[in-house]
């Protein structure tokens, strides 16, 4: 049988071999695949694809678990042979740089769970495009993933980023996906123009802003001309909203609100000149001086030295916070934004 087998046009089954055969045979528990001159085989059915529907002479591609096991016949699994056919094609898709789309089923802290041509992979968060991306407050690891779990089921473009059959690996990324695009916008794009965007995450140091696919940054020193302690006081999630460029980075955009309106500063200040005696609240108190603000945008400093003739004065035990008191203005300097004041001179 040996010699016959040896001279025959037939080529032997191998472990790991993927070949096609037809369905003669559909048991509870097995599978039975008529492979012509190569004989039969049996698929268990844990090792048929998921939800795959089968019938006798249906045409199937199996993967050679044993060639020939003690009974005669070899043992086959359709789920293998999908999966080597998956990572032929993840691979050609790798290769070519070919944007494809996928949908995540599941999701964890540190990114979503996905599946490209049966092959399990992941799209980690920093991959994730602006639009996408769950800006919290704190990386707060519970709210990331409650945003990425709203994720799941829903349409992704993306690029394999990294792709290892041998490892078991396969690495998915958006960014890379809309990098092309993202780098058309930004030619399009310049310091001083005015785009609308959608508020995507508020933070302790400012908004983050979706901008048609393009991150921005409101920093806090840009939500509004007056002082801004929390930012959630004046922007909210989901909120639409016009701000002017003032920087454009590699990959984002700095953005201004307060500049889409004329800086109230320049007109409340008008009413103060040199020598006047004003009266202001104190808002803030540091070692080098307090902070006195005197009307809605106009605040101004009483420097530590301008509190009375002891070299050694504490602010602290001068002021309160929210206190009233009446000073001397010192100076007035419009185009740094900054009013000198006196406590001992008034």
């Amino acid at each position: 049988m040996d010699e016959l087998l040896a001279g025959s046009d037939v080529k032997q089954l191998e472990t790991g071999d993927v070949v096609e055969g037809s369905i003669s045979g559909v048991r509870k528990h097995q599978v039975w695949i008529d492979l012509g001159p190569r004989g039969v085989g049996v698929v268990m059915r844990r090792e048929v694809g998921h939800g795959q529907q089968l019938e006798e002479g249906q045409t199937v591609t199996v993967s050679v678990i044993d060639p020939e096991m003690d009974e005669g016949y070899a043992l086959l699994s359709m789920r293998r042979a999908a999966k080597d056919r998956g990572w032929d094609e993840v691979q050609r898709i790798f290769d070519a740089g070919e944007i494809v789309e996928i949908s995540p089923y599941d999701a964890n802290r540190g990114g979503l769970l996905v599946e490209l041509e049966g092959i399990r992979g992941f799209l980690p968060v920093s991959q994730l495009a602006a639009g996408h991306y769950p800006r919290v407050s704190g990386a707060d690891k519970d709210e990331i993933l409650q945003k990425l779990n709203q994720l799941t089921g829903k349409p992704i473009r993306v690029r394999v980023l990294d792709v290892s059959r041998k490892d078991n690996k396969l690495i998915f990324s958006e960014k890379e996906a809309v990098k092309d695009d993202m780098a058309a916008r930004f030619a399009e794009l310049k310091v001083g123009d005015m785009v609308e965007g959608v508020v995507t995450g508020v933070i302790d140091f400012g908004a983050f802003v979706n901008v048609d696919g393009i991150e921005g940054l409101i920093h806090i020193s840009e939500i509004s001309w007056e002082r801004v302690e929390n930012p959630r006081d004046y922007v909210k999630v989901g909120e639409t909203v016009k701000a002017k460029i003032i920087a454009i980075d590699k990959d984002r955009l700095s953005l201004s609100l307060k500049q889409m309106s004329e800086d109230p500063w320049l007109k409340e200040v008008k009413v103060f000149s040199k020598g006047d005696i004003v009266e202001g609240k104190i808002t803030r108190i540091t070692p080098f001086g307090a902070f006195v603000q005197l009307s809605p945008s106009v605040e101004a400093l009483v420097h530590v030295s301008e509190m009375g003739d002891d070299d050694h004065i504490d602010p602290e035990k001068i002021f309160q916070l929210n206190e009233k008191k009446k000073f001397k203005v010192l100076d007035i300097d419009t185009e740094a934004r900054k009013i000198s004041l006196s406590l001992k001179q008034k």
